[in-house]
């Protein structure tokens, strides 16, 4: 089927084959992950996470009390800097930015009916605006899986521009949910069309219900955004989440994005992890013992 969606992943050089991308991450981590395992780049990756709670048993209280962990931080430790930003349900984002004192900590919120994107368009909207307007700097949606795998691109760029502009000035970070698409060559196609429908940043997955992050997949993401830099100027930021848990996971996905878009890319602008237990284990690294802070 012609149309300038298909015409627009056509014209895409990234790879599609998947030994291939294999080869290149294996060849990658060969030369330059022990360069990067140390405690300068653990500390660089503490700056980078969303720290996370999707749980269906949050509430206001529980949390107000995982936002006051992140401002005791600051207190306790600081000599480190905070993790990037702090991840919760829409409705919550009222409650993030009333208790968060900290300023170096963005507030992010799922939103588009996370993490399915199984509901109405106008509900989508809806949602991401009510958490703009509930102090949200960063709305992650999913783009809709199912119209993607059934070749209707053009309904998923329509209904993923629509959330951009309900964002207002807000970042929109589209999750691929890389672990349903499993393919190189559909995961190019998802990354392509995201960037050009307005994504701030591409996200592999969810972490639910799917496989979650994996290096093959961030290593086509990278290419995709390092070739729609080069097209454009446009600079769009990656988040690994779902499954990302060792220190030693967290500087693969670093190293991988390193040697594809370069250092420019590494700063907690442009790189992401999302993860609830990453930060407990990268803090414990960085300072030599057990730690469970968060």
């Amino acid at each position: 089927m012609a149309d300038k969606y298909h015409d627009t992943v056509a014209a895409s050089t990234v790879t599609e084959d998947d030994a291939q991308v294999q080869a290149a991450v294996e060849k990658i981590l060969a030369e330059h992950f022990d360069e990067n395992n140390n405690k300068e780049v653990y500390k660089f990756l503490f700056n980078t996470i969303d720290l996370t709670t999707l749980n269906a048993t949050d509430s206001p209280r529980s949390v107000a009390g995982f936002v006051e962990r992140v401002n005791a931080f600051d207190e306790e430790h600081p000599e480190l800097r905070n993790v990037a930003a702090i991840c919760v349900y829409p409705n919550f984002a009222q409650i993030v930015r009333t208790v968060l004192d900290v300023t170096d900590v963005e507030i992010a919120c799922v939103s588009g009916g996370f993490p399915s994107s199984q509901t109405f368009p106008e509900v989508k909207i809806a949602e991401t605006a009510l958490a703009v307007e509930g102090g949200a700097d960063e709305i992650d949606v999913v783009i809709n899986v199912g119209n993607f795998l059934d070749g209707d691109w053009e309904e998923v760029c329509d209904e993923l521009a629509e959330i951009k502009h309900s964002c207002r000035g807000s970042k929109l970070k589209v999750i691929l949910e890389t672990g349903a698409l499993k393919t190189a060559a559909n995961i190019k196609a998802a990354s392509v069309l995201s960037l050009y429908s307005g994504a701030d940043f591409l996200k592999t997955s969810t972490g639910k219900g799917y496989p979650g992050a994996s290096l093959e997949a961030m290593y086509v993401m990278a290419q995709a955004v390092k070739e729609y830099y080069e097209k454009t100027g446009n600079m769009v930021g990656l988040k690994a989440a779902g499954g990302v848990a060792t220190t030693a996971d967290a500087v693969k996905y670093y190293t991988v994005v390193k040697e594809v878009l370069g250092e420019q890319w590494l700063s907690n602008e442009y790189f992401r992890l999302g993860a609830s237990r990453l930060a407990n284990t990268l803090l414990s690294d960085i300072l030599g013992e057990e730690t469970k802070f968060f």
